[in-house]
């Protein structure tokens, strides 16, 4: 371990909202920052010889021409899907011990993509805590990381519909379909280790358009008291302007997607000082990108449609001072790991109109309350914990360049920098891990003599 390290020179953006400053110095000793500013190296010499640290225990890295930033905060991604195509394989074709070890690998993905923190809300086979508790072991590495179990979802079901059992267990979901087994299972959760409570208030229904609210008010309070009453917070993922207001109004502390969120939503939001993780990239992804990878017709103006709509109520809330996260939703197909955990801070810059260092500060300053370490996390200040990167480039004139793992120079994780010279982690196809397609199109008469 490189218990202290001193870096000079670079231009710090320090995740708070300040402008850039360039020529600056910080010095690292045991994880944490001791130094920082123009006269950093001085402060950091001095700290030495307090401290009886030799020079030749002081590691160095010449960040002059880079930026420094704090390391990524992802507020919503799931690491033990594995960029899945469908719910159908996630819930009937995951092995739990298998989809332990390649978690494992996918964290390893994150955190070379410049991701030194996230939350991962639901997990397959409730396996976050124990993921979490091995990272912190230093077991596997990864990122710091805070998670959920499963997420609660009511019979009617999530975004699967009727892939959802009645009852029971399946995946990344656990069906309630009581205020009393809301109960118990929130604090089943806690005692398994959950860091939030995920509920899943909307969900798709055969016939009917969109997802629609699928918990009623008491359920949700019942979730929010008793997750509250031990110290836990409560996510919702709410793809729908009923569901919004009716989570803020009844206690959840952070909303997913918000999709179609309306005045009243937006009033109960500000009201009870929710936040919210927009999550617009796997809608993003899809909308431009989505003939490049098959998607269904038409979708890619759905997905459109709904950022448009939807950014101009996420900008209304965030002129409010409504705290606005920043998430990839990686884990699926549209958003695999390690290629667009930065692409949320684009969207908010071109769909929301925040300056470069607006968005900066979703994924930093903003994703350690997220993390519940907002005192410890988030930005480069004196005795924050030291993980921060240093880019090749400047993302204040081009945001999208945190995208592209080339550009990041170095990693710095719990004080100590990450190995970017092994290979890129992978690997080979899994028996029954992805669902084989008959055929991905219709085989008509006309299609097949064409």
């Amino acid at each position: 371990m490189t218990e202290n390290l001193l870096i000079s020179g670079g231009t710090l953006i320090d995740g708070t909202g300040s402008n850039p400053k360039p020529n600056e110095h910080i010095f690292i000793s045991d994880g944490k920052i001791v130094a920082i500013g123009e006269d950093g190296d001085k402060k950091a010499n001095n700290f030495c010889e307090e401290e009886n640290i030799p020079s030749d225990q002081v590691a160095t890295i010449n960040a002059t021409g880079k930026v420094v930033m704090p390391g990524l905060i992802d507020s919503h991604l799931h690491c033990t899907f594995d960029d899945v195509q469908s719910n159908d394989e996630l819930f009937f074709h995951r092995d739990p011990t298998m989809v332990a070890l390649v978690a494992a690998q996918n964290l390893r993905k994150i955190l070379r993509a410049g991701v030194t923190s996230f939350v991962d809300p639901d997990t397959a086979h409730g396996i976050g805590p124990a993921l979490r508790d091995a990272i912190e072991a230093k077991v596997v590495e990864g990122p710091r990381m805070k998670t959920g179990v499963q997420a609660l979802l009511t019979a009617v079901g999530g975004t699967a519909g009727r892939l959802i059992p009645d009852e029971g267990t399946v995946g990344y979901a656990q069906v309630v379909n009581s205020k009393d087994e809301v109960i118990k299972w929130v604090r089943r959760h806690i005692k398994y280790g959950a860091d939030w409570i995920k509920i899943h208030a909307t969900g798709s229904i055969p016939g009917k358009p969109g997802e629609l609210l699928v918990w009623n008010r008491e359920e949700i309070k019942a979730a929010c008291q008793t997750a509250h009453e031990l110290s836990v917070p409560v996510m919702a993922h709410c793809r729908g302007a009923e569901s919004v207001r009716v989570c803020a109004e009844e206690g959840v502390d952070l909303i997913l997607h918000a999709s179609f969120m309306d005045e009243s939503g937006l009033e109960a939001i500000c009201e009870n000082q929710v936040s919210i993780c927009p999550t617009f990239t796997f809608l993003a992804n899809l909308a431009d990108f989505g003939s490049k990878v098959a998607a269904s017709p038409g979708m890619e103006d759905i997905f459109r449609g709904e950022i448009e709509q939807t950014a101009k109520m996420i900008r209304k809330a965030y002129d409010n001072g409504v705290r606005i996260l920043s998430g990839s939703e990686s884990g699926f197909a549209l958003t695999p790991y390690g290629h667009w955990h930065a692409r949320e801070m684009q969207v908010f810059v071109e769909d929301l109109g925040l300056t470069p260092v607006e968005a900066i500060e979703t994924a930093t300053k903003n994703g350690a309350w997220a993390m519940q370490l907002d005192d410890q996390l988030g930005t480069l200040e004196v005795g924050k914990l030291a993980d921060l990167l240093i880019i090749d480039g400047d993302p204040i004139a081009d945001i999208s360049i945190l995208n592209d793992k080339t550009k990041i120079n170095t990693i710095i994780s719990r004080g100590e920098q990450v190995d970017l010279d092994s290979l890129w982690p992978s690997h080979e196809p899994i028996a029954g891990w992805k669902v084989g397609n008959w055929a991905n199109e219709i085989l008509t008469w006309d299609k097949a003599y064409e």
